[in-house]
């Protein structure tokens, strides 16, 4: 199986990166241990920011074995991210 990471490019004063929280979480539930969920606060990950080029907050990279399989910039659905996520892992 693949290795796909969904990073959740975030800062703490952002509001729009609360109302994705609660989708990331339901997304953990769902996918448990198939896929790699990473929080990077880009206030304090510059360099992480600045590699995937992350102009605003939040942005959502899907990664499927260390390349960008889907980019989301503002609150995504759950059912999106699902979908993609679920392609991602065939």
């Amino acid at each position: 199986m693949s290795k796909v990471i969904l990073m959740d490019f975030f800062a703490e004063w952002c509001g729009p990166c609360k109302m994705q929280d609660p989708i990331i979480e339901e997304l953990k539930k769902k996918f448990g241990d198939k896929v790699e969920f990473k929080k990077v606060d880009v206030d304090t990950n510059n360099e992480l920011a600045s590699k995937f080029t992350i102009h605003a907050v939040p942005t959502l990279i899907l990664e499927k074995d260390g390349a960008v399989f889907k980019r989301y910039t503002g609150v995504t659905r759950a059912s999106i991210l699902e979908e993609d996520i679920n392609a991602a892992l065939k």
